[in-house]
């Protein structure tokens, strides 16, 4: 048995290993109307599952955090795997957190980033896209995201993206200002070097002079009009539009429910890869 295999086996005995489809969810201390669900399915392809979720209420002083996010790895399970155990953790242990979110948030996606260079030789040359979303107190929302996972808010039942995707052709300039290139051979959409689908990411050490990892962030305010939030991996966004994917789960109430009808929706619409979707409910 392989180092790897044993480690999997490990796993499965605390409840890590993902099967063909996982799915799990949870609700707020603070507000009983707040829930979240979760659920993931494994894509066509022939390596190991390349999504990871991280989705919980957290308790921190008289303050209650949603910590909620998607990473999606690529050559990897080990760099989102990774980050699902140590980003949130990195992001509260700065000490502006509280006062100053959005640059804690930045200077903590870089400290994790060097990291996993640094780890290079254990997590291997892949990388992974994040998205993480932060609710303070059930009131204020702090997203940050590098790659293309993405999230989604819905107001009044009208899609608005909190996330940005950050896609080769658009950052083109910076890549090439950094001795990197842009172009769609091999394949049909713009890589970085020919290799990389996203224009930022995690890890990915022999690209990390041409790939940067610094998040794009926004805040919002959860509000009577806030009906829910979207999470989710590239394998929705290939297949449907924001307002799309707003109106697949609008009528449906149970967040778990509603993260698994839009994976299954995404399927239907034959999507090809990993897909990972967290769904949080205000009402």
């Amino acid at each position: 048995m392989t180092g790897r295999e044993i480690l999997n086996k490990m796993k499965e005995k605390v409840g890590l290993s993902f099967s063909l489809a996982e799915t799990g969810k949870g609700k707020s201390k603070m507000s009983k109307h707040v829930t979240h669900g979760y659920h993931l399915v494994k894509g066509k392809s022939y390596h190991d599952m390349e999504d990871y979720v991280f989705a919980q209420f957290k308790n921190v002083d008289d303050n209650e955090l949603g910590l909620f996010a998607i990473f999606d790895g690529h050559l990897s399970h080990e760099v989102p795997d990774y980050l699902r155990s140590h980003l949130f953790d990195n992001i509260l242990n700065e000490p502006d957190f509280w006062t100053e979110p959005e640059h804690a948030i930045r200077t903590a996606y870089r400290i994790t980033d060097k990291t996993i260079l640094d780890k290079a030789v254990d997590l291997g040359k892949g990388g992974s896209t994040a998205v993480t979303a932060i609710l303070i107190n059930c009131k204020k929302l702090v997203v940050a995201n590098v790659g293309d996972s993405r999230a989604v808010i819905c107001k009044k039942g009208v899609a608005k993206q909190l996330s940005i995707d950050h896609e080769p052709s658009k950052e083109r300039k910076v890549i090439e200002d950094r001795g990197g290139f842009v172009s769609t051979f091999p394949g049909d959409v713009p890589r970085v070097d020919g290799r990389l689908a996203v224009a930022r990411a995690f890890g990915d050490k022999s690209l990390k002079e041409h790939l940067s990892s610094e998040p794009d962030v926004s805040m919002d305010t959860i509000d009577d009009d806030t009906e829910f939030i979207i999470l989710a991996s590239d394998g929705v966004w290939k297949v449907m539009s924001n307002q799309e994917a707003v109106d697949c789960i609008k009528n449906v109430k149970d967040a778990k429910a509603a993260a698994k009808q839009l994976t299954d929706e995404a399927l239907v619409r034959k999507s090809t890869d990993d897909i990972s979707c967290i769904v949080v409910r205000f009402h």
